[in-house]
């Protein structure tokens, strides 16, 4: 009689200037149930290296170290055409001092899935990876909303796939971008929340994103929220 597989253990790589926290990151996740960790790295032009070379499901990014910097590493393994040439899906979860970092504004707009404080409990970088591994984003959208705010200057007039929505795709986008859930929208736009996540879909589609968070990103960068 055939059993089903067991999951997969989440893939991560430490990426982190300083070997010191690198390991004690390292001690956590690998004492986590259904995670591992596959490799690390010292800055971010080694992170490229060791992401290409052991395909994780989630990388944690230190923003600030030498040679090359998260954020740039971060454009660069979320570029597209690195993603269209990985075999699975990869996320990135930046590491930072301070609240309200700029550059965890930038790395987020790269694709990143969210950001973290360094001084986070373990169990909250456990759940962190467990939520970006399965898609979703580790910040709160109206936590993102105020980071954003502080880096974007909104251009007045709508990009043309933002053109391309539907007026009930506009309201359901606006909506997303302020951080509603599917069954949040539902009740607002008087729809099933399986409705919403198909126009959710379709929304994602036509503007070329990725998530949610993307979505978020993609309103503030263009001064996109309604009223």
């Amino acid at each position: 009689m055939s059993t089903a597989a067991e999951p997969e253990d989440i893939r991560v790589v430490l990426v982190d200037d300083q070997d010191l926290f690198r390991e004690g990151v390292r001690v956590i996740v690998d004492a986590q149930a259904g995670m591992r960790v596959v490799g690390t790295a010292a800055d971010g032009l080694q992170a490229i290296g060791v992401a290409d070379e052991t395909e994780p499901d989630v990388v944690l990014m230190d923003l600030r170290m030498p040679e090359m910097d998260g954020v740039e590493a971060t454009r660069q393994l979320l570029a597209p055409e690195r993603v269209a040439r990985r075999q699975r899906p990869l996320r990135v979860v930046v590491l930072t001092t301070f609240d309200l970092d700029d550059r965890a504004a930038t790395a987020i707009r790269y694709g990143a899935s969210g950001f973290l404080l360094k001084d986070t409990t373990p169990q909250r970088l456990a759940e962190a990876i467990r939520t970006v591994a399965a898609g979703n984003a580790v910040l709160a959208p109206q936590d993102l909303a105020r980071l954003l705010d502080r880096t974007f200057a909104a251009p007045k007039v709508p990009p043309p796939p933002y053109l391309a929505l539907t007026d009930k795709e506009r309201e359901i986008f606006d909506a997303v971008a302020r951080g509603l859930s599917n069954s949040e929208v539902a009740g607002a736009v008087h729809l099933s929340e399986s409705t919403v996540k198909t126009h959710v879909g379709a929304i994602l589609r036509k503007l070329g994103l990725r998530d949610r968070v993307q979505i978020v990103v993609f309103a503030h960068e263009h001064g996109l929220l309604l009223g």
